[in-house]
């Protein structure tokens, strides 16, 4: 179980708020006095099949704000929610003593449960008998059904121990590649020059590494669906998974224009099958890798850890994917960034991953058939051997993550960029001495990742790191409380920096110097009324004589600010072509992928309102929001210019690096 955060104070409540995996709910019953509200039972669920987390009984939340109300009779309530955990109300028990406990917050009783992640044997957790329509997951802060495509793959995950083992009817070896089949067998042969199985035929050296099985009970015997995605051809493959798809890209410096500078994805002219895939694609990930070479006895070695991280992590998005899930398989390889994407959830959670030694393959006669040809260490060893492997560059540690939306997928992504810039760490050790040196790994990693910008949120530093957010939580608490960083805004809107650092709000200096000369609007816009609805005229005030001091000698003159309005002006008729498309085009054939990537481009290098772009693409405001500029903020692919006051009229946005990326 994660490390767990000790509530003795209101403010305790709030700070493990920013989890987003905290459940409060008031617990008085009929009589005021106590009871398990009916549907605590849901987040039990959601947290059971998600990541986890704290249910508190016995709290009030309005609008992100906590009052304790407590909870009379403690002891009937503590054993009413041990009772309805061994009922037929919820489908595993998953409480222990240690799990429900009471806590006393300003001289009132309150009842903490600690939900585990329920164990890939133990989900769906549902609810009422029924799993389809009784099952909950996680998302944001709120309690969702799982749909029942999500249910039947979390039973199918529960009850196979290996998704690939299932002999496939009416498919033989004329399904079978040979000419891949030969490759692997020279290489095998290769590395074991003097082993039995070089002898043997292609179906019996198939059957010998899970690629053909027979079923000694039922007499059944055939190809498995692990010697069709190994060694198969991609049109016999996607009519047994039709959502079957492999994609490797090299995408250009974020100069260019291009989706790609080089591409490998079934097309017709090869296989499509796992094993020429990964061979086609490792040689590409490995090309012009800027590792140095390392000597042993003498001798060059250039299979370095970065190579062996490279070839896991290839390895582990092959072996670990649920091919029956709609996500594709995906490879990005770019300057400063391994991207790998497999469908499917982890089936041990995140932390158990990066420890090792829990191994819960899901396509096992997979993983065999790479560990035969050294391509992929022994099972459970896989993301220690990478993390190791990245260790050695001293670069950002991996990113490991789930997500489920838009379908359910897991995602490793491997940044070569170093982890500890000399100067900031250099800063850090110079401004708090031991204190920081006494930090953890970890937390000093999370002060680094604060330093190295202008300002991060709880869960930028969560896809960051890509550590569970709990652990976030603690980290920042910490450094809070050490000084060593400092928060500002509340709830949603908090962001971290350093303690010298002033967030850009619209009423300090820093947002009116952003404002005034990184902000790009329509000079002619002055009097048009969605540019009076965006800017309301106490928005509008100079500068303080005190805040004008603070501003360059050559930013007080006229000659400045008319260059300003010049630079404004030809900006806004750059902006105005890159925008005419979607301006000018249909918005029924408009796809909204082009619009995401239009904005983005609007945004690069420069903040644009709400008003603005809603002229440059000739779209109603609220939708545009709604649709477009929200879930580009959450996906990080814009930043907002005032990120503490989230819905502020002048509010405006900027591409981020990630949004480069794009």
């Amino acid at each position: 179980m994660m490390e767990l955060f000790d509530i003795t104070t209101l403010e305790d409540i709030s700070l493990l708020k920013e989890s987003s995996e905290l459940e409060c709910k008031l617990a008085g019953g009929r009589d005021g006095k106590g009871a398990v509200p009916k549907d605590m039972w849901e987040s039990y669920s959601a947290f059971a099949n998600t990541d986890g987390g704290t249910i508190l009984l016995g709290v009030r939340e309005s609008k992100g704000n906590f009052s304790i109300e407590g909870i009379q009779n403690i002891e009937k309530v503590k054993a009413e929610v041990f009772n309805t955990a061994n009922s037929n109300k919820v489908s595993t028990d998953l409480l222990s003593n240690q799990d429900v406990y009471a806590v006393d917050v300003d001289g009132k009783e309150i009842l903490v449960i600690q939900v585990r992640r329920a164990k890939r044997e133990e989900r769906p957790i549902f609810l009422n008998h029924t799993p389809l329509g009784n099952s909950y997951f996680r998302k944001n802060e709120s309690d969702q059904k799982l749909s029942d495509e999500q249910v039947k793959r979390m039973l199918a995950e529960q009850v196979n121990e290996s998704r690939d083992s299932e002999i496939l009817e009416h498919y033989s070896m004329d399904d079978i590649e040979l000419d891949s089949l030969k490759v692997y067998r020279q290489t095998y042969a290769n590395l074991n020059p003097n082993h039995s199985w070089n002898e043997l035929s292609e179906q019996a050296f198939l059957q010998r590494i899970g690629g053909w099985r027979k079923d000694r009970d039922t007499g059944k015997e055939g190809l498995t669906l692990a010697g069709l995605l190994m060694f198969g051809n991609d049109g016999v493959i996607q009519e047994k998974l039709p959502n079957y798809m492999l994609d490797y890209q090299e995408q250009p410096a974020d100069t260019t224009e291009q989706r790609w500078i080089d591409r490998i994805a079934p097309d017709g002219t090869w296989s499509g099958n796992l094993y020429d895939f990964s061979r086609k694609v490792y040689r590409k990930l490995i090309e012009d890798l800027k590792v140095p070479f390392s000597l042993k006895d003498g001798l060059r070695q250039d299979d370095t850890p970065v190579h062996k991280a490279l070839r896991e992590a290839l390895a582990n998005v092959l072996v670990h994917a649920d091919y029956t899930d709609r996500a594709s398989i995906k490879v990005i390889k770019k300057q400063d960034l391994f991207y790998f994407r497999n469908p499917g959830l982890m089936r041990v959670p995140l932390d158990v991953a990066f420890q090792g030694g829990e191994p819960d393959c899901r396509n096992r006669n997979l993983a065999k058939m790479f560990r035969f040809i050294k391509f992929g260490e022994q099972a459970g060893s896989g993301i220690p051997n990478i993390v190791s492997g990245w260790n050695s560059q001293h670069w950002q540690a991996p990113i490991l993550m789930e997500k489920n939306i838009p379908n359910d997928q897991t995602v490793l992504e491997l940044r070569m960029v170093d982890l500890y810039p000399k100067e900031i760490r250099e800063k850090l050790i110079s401004s708090y001495g031991s204190k920081f040196s006494h930090l953890t790994e970890f937390e000093r990693s999370i002060a680094i990742i604060i330093y190295s910008v202008a300002y991060k949120s709880h869960q930028q530093l969560v896809t960051q790191t890509g550590a569970h957010t709990r652990d976030i939580t603690l980290a920042l608490v910490k450094l809070e409380k050490a000084q060593i960083i400092s928060s500002s805004g509340e709830h949603k809107s908090k962001v971290y920096h350093q303690p010298d650092i002033s967030v850009p709000t619209p009423d300090n200096v820093a947002g009116k110097l952003l404002a005034d000369f990184l902000f790009v609007s329509n000079p002619q816009a002055a009097n048009d009324e969605l540019q009076k609805q965006e800017l309301k005229p106490e928005q509008k005030q100079e500068l303080k004589p005190e805040q004008k001091q603070e501003l360059k000698p050559e930013q007080n003159g006229r000659t400045s600010v008319e260059g300003v309005d010049e630079k404004n002006r030809i900006l806004w008729q750059q902006l105005e072509v890159i925008a005419k498309p979607i301006k000018e085009g249909s918005k029924r054939t408009t796809t909204k992928s082009t619009v995401r990537e239009t904005i983005l481009k609007l945004c690069t290098d420069r903040y644009i309102n709400l008003a603005s772009l809603s002229q440059l693409l000739d779209r109603e405001p609220n939708a545009l929001r709604r649709n477009y500029l929200n879930p580009l903020v959450a996906e990080e692919l814009l930043s907002l210019a005032f990120p503490t006051t989230r819905n502020h009229p002048q509010q405006a946005y900027t591409k981020t690096p990630k949004g480069n990326e794009k």
